[in-house]
């Protein structure tokens, strides 16, 4: 099935600029649709609505949280105009819980592109791809900040285990996969019982030409697809994200959070 609908979200961060740029050259090479999102919240340090906030200091803040949204939807223009898309995009703005809003919208797309967490992120806008993914049931590609390859998609990696997250990351992906024809299948450590050649031939028979790369259980994870990726760079890893609890995964670090927090090439995650 073709991807037609795409959703970008944008807080004006370095990452979202990214994630923006990468959007429209997807969009362009597959003849889709983009609508780029700012989700913000509406929670304030201070409350201004306090008796004891004189009126003078209620004027300021509410000015500061303006000012903020403003810079952002300046930047947008900027970029949306040097992208050659001034009248074909525009900026929906939404409020309430950010990682919420996205996860509810994403459901309405094919895919929802984003730029890398970071914590110089203003509060109001900041975004967890990881958590996005995890809640939303759909596929999303984030791109890390200063990416500039664009969305040339000649060689893809697929990390696979055989389990039902990697399933679900590959069926999501399979689209980008055919449109690349490359695909290297990563297994680091055990992977299920299955016959690892029946997803080579499933991969084969959908146009890809796939390469097998293996290591043994001692190897980390982590470590060994962001070093892989780092030597050959291919234009996409596919992963599939919190095959184990994320909450296990936040107490005790794993893969998706080290890789997230590593790479320097977009990544697909679902779940």
């Amino acid at each position: 099935m073709p991807m037609m609908n795409l959703l970008v979200a944008f807080n004006g961060s370095d990452g979202s600029v990214a994630a923006l740029r990468y959007a429209a050259s997807l969009a362009d090479r597959l003849g889709a649709h983009v609508t780029a999102m700012l989700a913000h919240t509406s929670h304030e340090v201070i409350d201004r609505r306090s008796r004891w906030i004189p009126k003078e200091a209620r004027t300021l803040l509410k000015a500061a949280n303006s000012d903020i949204l403003r810079e952002i939807e300046e930047r947008f223009e900027t970029e949306r105009k040097a992208l050659g898309l001034a009248g074909d995009l525009t900026l929906k703005e939404v409020t309430g819980r950010v990682d919420t809003l996205l996860s509810e919208a994403a459901r309405h797309y094919d895919m929802l592109i984003v730029g890398n967490h970071a914590d110089t992120d203003d509060e109001h806008v900041t975004l967890h791809p990881d958590r996005i993914a995890l809640m939303s049931g759909r596929p999303v590609i984030v791109v890390p900040a200063g990416h500039d390859g664009g969305a040339a998609l000649t060689h893809s990696a697929l990390a696979w285990d055989g389990g039902r997250a990697a399933a679900r990351a590959l069926s999501d992906s399979l689209r980008l996969l055919e449109e690349g024809g490359r695909v290297s299948v990563l297994t680091v450590g055990p992977r299920t019982s299955w016959p690892i050649e029946d997803l080579m031939t499933h991969l084969s028979r959908h146009g890809v030409d796939p390469l097998l790369e293996e290591w043994p259980t001692s190897h980390p994870v982590a470590a060994t697809l962001l070093e892989w990726c780092h030597r050959y760079r291919p234009s996409l890893l596919v992963l599939g994200a919190y095959e184990h609890s994320k909450f296990r995964e936040d107490l005790l670090g794993g893969v998706t959070s080290e890789v997230l927090a590593r790479i320097d090439i977009p990544v697909l995650l679902s779940h």
